[in-house]
């Protein structure tokens, strides 16, 4: 069964946005939840997906991304806010995978002609929590 769920999209120039940043960003206005549709054809992505932790939700099954690759998603993002979810999210999941965020945070690294230290962050961030 599909539920017709209404989500505002956020972006005025929608192609752009998405082609820019292969996101889709919307809102859920009823309850102010934000919904981001993320669009890539990376072996990245389709891990993510494959990792997906589904959650029925009055009835309708519901995928949300696993706390490993939220962490990945929030390095990138890197604002004080992301920096301070993924401290939450570490303290709260002490099973996580930190191989799996290292692994894929590396090959990131290795990938970018721009040096963004995106280990290195993720690195320090876990100093700061374990001191």
């Amino acid at each position: 069964m599909v539920h017709d769920i209404p989500l505002k999209v956020l972006p005025e120039d929608v192609y752009r946005f998405v082609s820019t940043t292969m996101v889709l960003p919307t809102l859920h206005e009823e309850t102010g939840i934000r919904v981001d549709f993320i669009f890539s054809f990376t072996s990245y992505k389709e891990e993510a997906i494959r990792r997906a932790r589904r959650i029925s939700i009055h009835g309708t099954d519901v995928y949300f991304a696993s706390p490993e690759d939220v962490i990945i998603h929030k390095v990138f993002a890197g604002r004080a806010r992301d920096i301070e979810d993924i401290k939450s999210i570490l303290l709260k999941n002490p099973e996580i995978d930190i191989e799996y965020i290292e692994k894929w945070l590396r090959e990131f690294d290795s990938l970018q002609v721009e040096k963004l230290g995106l280990l290195e962050t993720f690195k320090k961030i876990r100093e700061d929590i374990i001191s």
